[in-house]
């Protein structure tokens, strides 16, 4: 009736007039409005006359006029409608573009769960605030407190020892299990673990100088786990750190190692890799002591240890700790089987002393008076070493509290700290487990208080036994494997995050670099030497000085085993470390002699690990940078690239390992292209995008291995012939001696690098039917 319409606007009269309805939606109610276009009679109608579709009267002009109003007031109405949802659905979009970007801004969308009890998805229900990541983050910066950081480190004063499976360790746990519940958690559990350990016997490990007699030199209290217990006797022969290039530099000397007792300084690398050297080369013991510090206290003090090449429990490699478990009788491939005892500094000394070889060359003295290599030919000074360790088994417990996502609570961000401690291990577990019961306490009261939903899960995990080796975390993850691969998607490592003031220590996966880096760029530094925020410190080149994580850090299992990303962040003093870590002198004064910052310091690292745990667990999308494993590659790719015709000599090529990194960053390009193009506020697609985000780094984990064998998979952070760095040493052997390589482990080497690269692009693409078009 639009002609009627217009007609009559301009004078004409329409010939018929409708009766219509119009049905609208509101709030899930059918309503059914109806709208009648008629008019009375005006001269001697009939009151009650029947309606028809088209009347056979004209109705009067002003009839027409109104229905021609109501028609162009329809229409306005829906463009007005129209113009009003569009603005609205751009300016979503734009605020989500934002929280994509990293720029802030990042909008929480409150929803009850991921799918309804039918499958059906369920609508997003709006919460009673909404919050952007800039009040998130102001708002744990606010909540977190000094005081009661340095109250949950306090916990540990006037205690002697926390060691695993004994009574300290288990009413720590107890603590925390009681804190968990007081913070409200979701959830809190224990899980309990039967593990071997070794402890010391009833009489003391001792070394002695035997020359005409024997001449105890020290009887100390520590030992070292995983020690073959016995005596063995053999000429002191000093090897710097124990490093690979270390022993290569005594072969080079003509000084013979076969069948001696090596010497060798903490650092650069765990005891453990220390002692595998040693072993390779054919010593039958080995003796530590710490390195030199500022702080001559610590002359006197002897570090306890383990000598275990691996983590986890070493009777069950590869299968979890627990009691209903019927294991075959193997052990891990990584026990010492030489006798391994810690010395003091003093010791160390008058060993030297007693030693009249040649001296040390001058880069390997460190504050040891009279440093020496080994004895003369013509010397009968020989090292006793008596182990007297024995074997225990012990039940462990590992205590978590959760708080639950109310998007995707089955993904979930782990934040982690050890807790046992030979000695008080102020620094070691204490402050670790400090940071820990304070963000569990803080983030907890910002869901229950201040309306924050996280769209994924955050477990608090405090684990035992880390002293011998990451045994806690290690189980566990043995033990839920088949779930935590597809499940957890980072481990923050709270543990030793205080060692010292002037430096940082970053240890990362390079998915999580773009995210630490913001990160740091928002955390004020309680130093302010360099500016205001810890990026000030660090400055833009500070992944050049990423820390590789060693098997004593918790987090190394987590990435190397389980394929997990990682963090772990602190502060220490690069020259001057902190000598009393992993000794009976690790207590809260001689930390705090360390650094007068000790709580403001631990604030920052809490800080850190806080922000990227909401950070994970607030935005649509997770922010792992998958893009900087490309980097990785082409780094790589240039590292060996030179050794071209060394290969080629021997009738092999590099080009399908150039093939497959190609293949990587292809893939990487492909999914950033689909990120680009999603809808970004449908949650299913979201979901998919951000899963195969998460499986970027199990993907790294070589599927060719046995995780029993080889459980450190990983071809960047394993540990093993089949990475990368074990590769590019068999190239630089290759340049230097080609006849010192073997070809075979060369080529099964090359095969495993460019099939594990290809499985981890292939799995980027996403779907099967997308490899060949992508890649």
């Amino acid at each position: 009736h639009m002609t009627d319409c217009l007609s009559t606007q301009f004078g004409g009269e329409p010939t018929s007039y409708t009766r219509f309805s119009i049905a609208r939606q509101m709030d899930g109610d059918n309503s059914h409005v109806e709208m009648k276009l008629a008019a009375d009679e005006e001269e001697g109608g009939e009151i009650g006359r029947p309606e028809h579709l088209h009347a056979s009267m004209p109705p009067p002009r002003r009839n027409g006029k109104n229905l021609c109003f109501v028609i162009i007031a329809a229409v306005l109405l829906l463009l007005i409608g129209f113009l009003i949802g569009y603005l609205s659905y751009r300016g979503r979009m734009q605020r989500v573009n934002r929280c994509l970007d990293g720029s802030g801004n990042c909008e929480m969308t409150p929803t009850a769960s991921y799918f309804s009890d039918d499958g059906m998805e369920e609508e997003e229900v709006p919460g009673p605030r909404i919050l952007y990541w800039p009040d998130l983050r102001n708002m744990l910066s606010a909540k977190l407190s000094v005081s009661r950081l340095e109250g949950n480190l306090r916990q540990r004063e006037g205690k002697s020892s926390f060691e695993a499976g004994k009574v300290e360790d288990e009413n720590t746990a107890s603590y925390i299990h009681d804190q968990f519940t007081s913070f409200r958690l979701d959830d809190v559990w224990n899980d309990e673990h039967y593990v071997r350990l070794q402890d010391k016997g009833s009489s003391k490990n001792q070394v002695f100088i035997v020359e005409d007699s024997e001449e105890e030199l020290e009887s100390p209290d520590a030992y070292v786990a995983y020690s073959k217990s016995g005596t063995v006797t053999g000429k002191p022969i000093y090897v710097n750190y124990g490093l690979k290039e270390d022993f290569q530099t005594i072969r080079n000397t003509r000084v013979t190692v076969n069948g001696s007792i090596v010497i060798f300084r903490a650092g650069k690398i765990t005891l453990a890799e220390k002692v595998a050297n040693a072993r390779k080369e054919g010593a039958v013991g080995a003796l530590m002591y710490l390195s030199s510090s500022s702080n001559k206290k610590a002359d006197s003090y002897v570090p306890f240890g383990h000598a275990h090449l691996g983590t986890g429990d070493p009777f069950t490699p590869g299968f979890p700790s627990f009691n209903h478990t019927q294991f075959p009788p193997v052990e891990s491939s990584g026990l010492p089987h030489i006798p391994v005892q810690t010395i003091s500094r003093e010791a160390a000394s008058k060993l030297f002393g007693k030693m009249d070889g040649d001296t040390c060359p001058q880069e390997w003295i460190s504050g040891v008076m009279g440093c020496k290599v080994t004895v003369s030919s013509s010397s009968k000074m020989r090292v006793k070493l008596t182990v007297n360790n024995v074997m225990v088994d012990r039940k462990i417990l590992n205590i978590f509290g959760v708080i639950k996502g109310f998007e995707e609570p089955d993904r979930y961000v782990v934040l982690g700290a050890q807790r046992d401690s030979w000695g008080p291990g102020a620094a070691k577990a204490g402050v670790g487990t400090a940071i820990l019961l304070e963000l569990a306490h803080v983030i907890s009261d910002m869901v229950k208080s201040d309306d924050y939903r996280p769209r994924r899960s955050i477990i608090f995990a405090s684990w035992s036994a880390g002293e011998y080796g990451a045994v806690g975390a290690t189980e566990w993850l043995e033990g839920y494997s088949t779930t935590l691969h597809a499940k957890a998607f980072t481990y923050i490592n709270l543990d030793t995050a205080v060692l010292g003031s002037r430096h940082v220590k970053i240890s990362a996966s390079p998915l999580l670099y773009s995210l630490l880096e913001a990160t740091m760029k928002k955390v004020k530094d309680p130093i302010k030497n360099s500016g205001p925020f810890l990026y000030n410190r660090v400055g833009s080149n500070w992944i050049k000085r990423v820390v590789p994580l060693d098997l004593d850090n918790a987090a190394f299992p987590f990435l190397a085993y389980s394929g997990i990303p990682v963090v772990s962040f602190g502060f220490y003093d690069e020259d001057d470390e902190y000598s009393f870590l992993g000794t009976t002198e690790d207590t809260l004064a001689n930390l705090k002699e360390k650094t007068d910052m000790l709580y403001p310091l631990m604030y920052a690292a809490a800080e850190v690990a806080g922000q990227i745990a909401l950070r994970l667990t607030h935005d649509h999308e997770l922010f792992l940078d998958f893009d900087r494993y490309s980097d990785e590659l082409l780094s790589f790719q240039e590292k060996i690239w030179h050794f071209e015709p060394n290969v080629k000599a021997l009738g092999l090529t590099l080009n399908w390992l150039y093939f497959a990194r190609g293949d990587f960053q292809r893939a990487a390009d492909a999914l950033r292209r689909d990120i680009a193009n999603s809808d970004r506020e449908n949650r299913i697609v979201r979901r998919a995008l951000n899963d195969r985000m998460m499986k970027v780094e199990h993907d790294f984990l070589s599927p060719y291995l046995s995780p029993k064998d080889a459980p450190f998979r990983h071809i960047f952070f394993g540990k093993g012939s089949h990475t990368l760095q074990s590769l590019l040493e068999n190239l630089e052997q290759l340049g230097a001696n080609k006849t010192s390589v073997d070809v075979n482990e060369l080529k099964e080497q090359l095969a495993l690098a460019t099939w594990t690269i290809k499985g981890a692009a292939n799995a980027l693409v996403g779907d099967i039917w997308n490899t060949d078009n992508e890649i």
